[in-house]
């Protein structure tokens, strides 16, 4: 997406009013998930520029959003398709809202129609952002709930492996320095938390193949 540097008056909620620039934060949890639908909305609002993580939202520790956090500047206004894309609990939730408001930066959540120029913007965006938490916390707890519901039957047999044509001989230039890491990763089409799972476990089986 081309980078537009100008400034634009953006009004979001008949509070919201500020002089300022338009940044986009998106975030996937995984390599493999696409931010096609949030860089359409984006693309839609016309926004400057776009900030994007490829990775879990499980903390604040995102090199795109620190990014974003210490390139905003007073007027400026962040947006982003839901909260949840920003933080996955209030507590973080409220962390981001507070550094972007000490800077006098708006924040803008698309889904829920926060606009944190607003009173009521301000209320909501707490009530979401623990309605975004708890529903979060019922999710993993019927996750636990079923499988150890499984794991009584017997019928729990964990994540499924991934299998990757291959993987000895990349692995084996990537030891040898033939090849960097991200090229092995881009040949066996899979992320870096993968990647390194995977050499993990390689070693971990080599070395009981070896003690045998």
């Amino acid at each position: 997406m081309p980078v537009l540097h100008r400034t634009m008056k953006f009004t979001f909620s008949r509070g919201g009013d500020l002089l300022g620039n338009l940044y986009g934060y998106i975030r996937v949890s995984t390599q493999e998930q696409n931010t096609i639908r949030q860089e359409v909305l984006m693309q839609a609002l016309d926004v400057e520029q776009v900030f994007i993580d490829r990775m879990s939202g499980k903390n604040l520790a995102r090199p795109e959003l620190q990014k974003l956090l210490a390139f905003v500047r007073t007027g400026d206004c962040v947006i982003v398709e839901s909260i949840s894309r920003f933080a996955r609990n209030t507590r973080d939730l409220l962390e981001l809202i507070e550094r972007l408001q000490s800077k006098q930066v708006q924040f803008v959540s698309k889904k829920e129609a926060i606009d944190t120029t607003t009173p009521t913007g301000k209320f909501m965006l707490t009530v979401f952002g623990a309605v975004a938490e708890l529903e979060r916390e019922y999710i993993l707890q019927r996750q636990r709930e079923g499988i150890a519901i499984a794991k009584e039957n017997g019928v729990y047999k964990g994540r499924k492996p991934i299998v990757c044509a291959g993987f000895d001989s990349v692995l084996m230039l990537w030891r040898r320095r033939e090849i960097t890491a991200v090229e092995a990763q881009k040949r066996l089409g899979l992320s870096p938390s993968t990647f390194y799972r995977k050499v993990r476990e390689y070693e971990k089986q080599i070395g009981k193949e070896e003690e045998t």
